[in-house]
């Protein structure tokens, strides 16, 4: 099939576009994007819809990147297709340079027409590659599922085009393209799967390609199902603030980890991995009264009368024999005790207090949550722990999670709050340093 004709029938089977709509071609300059740009300029009469193009130079490549940009406007001047250019410095940050530039990209794209379509060169070739990609760094069937034809107003019209037709369409009407030289490099994985892997694999089989890019549409059906079941499930699962335990593990394992996942999400996990979703599942499954989880982002997951609910506040303090010297971790705290020589110099914060060392009995101390009656000594006087609290405008939500030292019954301090003046070395004397530190 001609590479026109596979585009309509993709765009037909998919809903990708409709008549009036403005269509968007992102355009680098190569292959791909060449050849969908062309394909959409010969079908926007038969499509009935407006097209332009777009093209962002994040000025990688030097002069090669400079030479793409003015290629593209050239060819949209000569063939009276209106043009969007977009330039901009790219930052390498978290995931690497490949995706830093990627994420600029569509940064700009979605810039432009709030209501246009926004079309994109990916081929199968691109779909099996991403599939690969998933495999290699580990998935579950959304992974599987590859690039989807659409997300959000962003449409892959191509995304069942093989590289033959590419190359046979660019041939038949004699369109220019641009070479990116960093294709040819081996610096980026996905580059490695395209010149070392997938060629292997198209020797057994000539239209793994297009095979697997098919799969990978079937397999996000399946998951479009299983997410809409798992919406109904999290209906019936939801309890107040949280989810029933019971009702969750009464769910199917395929729906209960897609319910956790959306839970998690929902309680401000920014990517939920599997670590984190057997984490939730083993939470929910405790048979202890009470249980609690710490999950990224700093979301603090409890189980309490059968409900998985998030908390506020950090993680519930257990009393805690801090280690002297040493350091300890309580709730979403850490605790370093140190022993300073005698004679060097030191300042209390509310965050870090100073103790002479032989006035503290080291196995009586402790760290643990606020009491009813608690009462602190500072410069100030003695007060309660709760007007201290409410003096500092400590929110009621973080009040339960701020580590109380005690030695016996007196309190030595309160992080956040400050240290008892009456144990307060005097000067030249071994010094007790105790610093606190919050890690969510």
């Amino acid at each position: 099939m001609e590479l026109t004709g596979r585009i309509l029938e993709f765009i037909r089977d998919y809903g990708l576009v409709e008549p009036g709509d403005h269509v968007i071609c992102a355009v680098s300059g190569g292959k791909d994007s060449m050849a969908l740009l062309w394909a959409m300029y010969l079908l926007q009469e038969k499509l009935d819809v407006e097209l332009s193009a777009a093209h962002f130079n994040h000025g990688l490549r030097g002069a090669e990147s400079d030479r793409d940009e003015a290629f593209v406007r050239d060819f949209c001047r000569d063939y009276h297709i209106p043009l969007a250019l977009g330039r901009g410095t790219v930052e390498r940050r978290g995931r690497g340079l490949e995706d830093a530039a990627r994420r600029a990209r569509y940064a700009f794209l979605e810039s432009l027409e709030a209501q246009a379509k926004i079309a994109t060169a990916h081929t199968a070739q691109d779909n099996a590659e991403t599939v690969l990609l998933h495999l290699l760094r580990g998935t579950g069937l959304r992974g599987l599922g590859g690039i989807a034809p659409r997300r959000g107003r962003v449409i892959r019209p191509m995304l069942q085009a093989t590289g033959e037709e590419v190359a046979a369409f660019l041939r038949q009407w004699s369109i220019p393209h641009v070479e990116d030289s960093s294709n040819g490099g081996t610096d980026f994985l996905r580059n490695r799967l395209r010149q070392q892997v997938l060629p292997v694999l198209c020797r057994e089989n000539p239209a793994f390609a297009r095979s697997a890019s098919r799969t990978a549409l079937e397999l996000r059906q399946d998951e479009a199902l299983l997410e809409e079941l798992a919406e109904r499930a999290m209906e019936q699962a939801s309890a107040g603030e949280g989810l029933d335990c019971r009702a969750l593990l009464e769910l199917h394992p395929a729906l209960r980890r897609r319910v956790l996942e959306r839970f998690l999400r929902e309680a401000g996990v920014p990517e939920p991995e599997t670590v984190h979703l057997n984490r939730a599942e083993a939470l929910a499954a405790s048979e202890r009264p009470s249980a609690w989880g710490a999950f990224p982002g700093g979301v603090v997951l409890t189980r309490r009368y059968g409900l998985l609910a998030k908390k506020t506040g950090g993680i519930p303090l257990t009393p805690t024999v801090p280690a002297v010297p040493g350091l300890t971790r309580v709730g979403d705290w850490e605790v370093r005790c140190k022993i300073l020589p005698a004679g060097e110099k030191f300042q209390n914060t509310p965050f870090t207090f100073h103790f002479a060392c032989d006035r503290i009995k080291k196995s009586s101390l402790l760290l643990r949550p606020r009491s009813a009656g608690d009462r602190l000594r500072l410069s100030g006087g003695t007060k309660s722990l709760k007007k201290l609290l409410i003096d500092r405008k400590i929110p009621a939500s973080q009040r339960d999670g701020l580590p109380v030292l005690s030695m016996g019954d007196r309190v030595l301090g309160v992080a956040g709050v400050g240290a008892d003046v009456g144990y307060a070395p005097e000067p030249g004397a071994p010094v007790l340093q105790i610093v606190f530190t919050k890690t969510i």
